[in-house]
């Protein structure tokens, strides 16, 4: 077997997931998108930021961290 430096890719097939929020939240999310234009001049929609706004906050979350690797 030839050793390559990346490993085998992980999974990526996409999973759909539907949520229901208060209003406040969708404003606040619509908001956000706002900013986010503003600061990268780019418009996404909403839809398009929470996985990354998800993966972020839960990159951030040390004792989430810590609690998953000692459950792996």
């Amino acid at each position: 077997m030839i050793d390559l430096k990346l490993g085998k890719l992980p999974d990526r097939t996409p999973v759909k997931l539907s949520i229901t929020m208060t209003p406040d939240l969708q404003a606040a999310l619509q908001d956000y998108a706002a900013a986010y234009a503003a600061a990268y001049g780019v418009k996404e929609p909403v839809s398009e930021l929470i996985p990354a706004m998800l993966s972020a906050f839960l990159e951030s979350d040390r004792g989430f961290a810590r609690a998953r690797s000692a459950v792996k």
